[in-house]
């Protein structure tokens, strides 16, 4: 994307109104469209009028909308000669080079992770998910794979997790209905953004509750909303979203988390051994050798046994 233009709605966004921050997100998750908008067109779709936009690309200092309009097709073409680049990078490769390229590329995404990670807004962000009476956990499309891991393990950890994934707008705002200031909201987004994910963190901040953000740079859309930013470089291989680097940060979000209350989590970890246990949830299926003949050595079949 231009960068110049992401700058400058990052600089602008703590200044910015209501109606000024409902044009910054819907050009930044929908800038495909927006880029073909007049400026009456865009405030038709957003409900407001065709003179705030026109004063929303001022306030970024361009000099009437068509200025806004230009920076935005300089986007849409700067992501399109990426995906270009992208075939003419892999076309003569085989796959195993292919392979390497793709792990190499990752293991830079990590890097490049660790190395601009904040570290006080990661300490911030586990304080943040202990002491919240609630935790709310969303992520969509490519992002729900991630929301789901993390609450799995946080799950484990603490009690009171609620993950979101929902196509309804609506359905979302009524399991978010209970939300207060005891509460966080973790959002994860990354390229493209979703907006549901976004109208979600607005109303979670509405309602003071703190919201952390899982996204990939400053100038992500999901900042907006957000009291605490954790930034993993996540940049797309061809059309499949590299989330190696998120997920790592959520390793280690589970990680600290478990080292800041070792006992609780041990102590659900037994009760959960107990309860997969005393209902067979898990067969051991390790195969043990008797006169030269495998058996698998189900927990069932043993009890059977015994019985006799």
């Amino acid at each position: 994307m231009n960068n110049d233009l992401l700058r400058r709605m990052e600089v602008h966004k703590q200044r910015m109104s209501k109606s000024h921050k409902k044009i910054a997100e819907y050009i930044l998750a929908h800038m495909d469209e927006a880029v073909f908008m007049t400026a009456a067109s865009l405030g038709d779709v957003l409900e407001i009028s065709e003179s705030t936009v026109v004063r929303f690309a001022a306030s970024l200092g361009y000099n009437g909308y068509p200025k806004l309009q230009r920076a935005m097709e300089e986007c849409v073409r700067g992501k399109l000669s990426g995906i270009s680049g992208m075939g003419a990078a892999y076309k003569a490769r085989s796959e195993s080079e292919i392979l390497t390229s793709v792990l190499s590329s990752d293991i830079e995404k990590i890097q490049h992770t660790m190395s601009n990670l904040d570290v006080a807004s990661f300490d911030t962000a586990v304080s943040i998910i202990l002491e919240a009476e609630t935790v709310y956990i969303m992520g969509l499309r490519s992002n729900e794979p991630l929301a789901a891991f993390l609450h799995f393990y946080l799950n484990m950890i603490r009690g009171n997790i609620r993950l979101l994934n929902t196509t309804s707008v609506s359905e979302t705002f009524e399991q978010m209905m209970h939300i207060t200031d005891k509460d966080c909201f973790i959002g994860i987004s990354f390229p493209r953004y979703s907006m549901r994910t976004l109208k979600a963190m607005e109303f979670a901040n509405d309602r003071n509750a703190k919201v952390i953000a899982l996204t990939d740079s400053a100038h992500s859309p999901m900042n907006l909303y957000s009291s605490c930013n954790l930034f993993a470089r996540s940049d797309m291989v061809s059309i499949v979203d590299s989330l190696v680097a998120p997920l790592s940060v959520i390793n280690a979000l589970v990680v600290a988390l478990c080292l800041k209350c070792p006992n609780t989590v041990k102590e659900n970890l037994e009760m959960l051994e107990e309860v997969w246990d005393n209902y067979q949830v898990y067969l051991n299926d390790e195969i043990n050798f008797i006169d030269d003949e495998p058996m698998l050595n189900y927990p069932l079949r043993r009890q059977e046994e015994d019985a006799k």
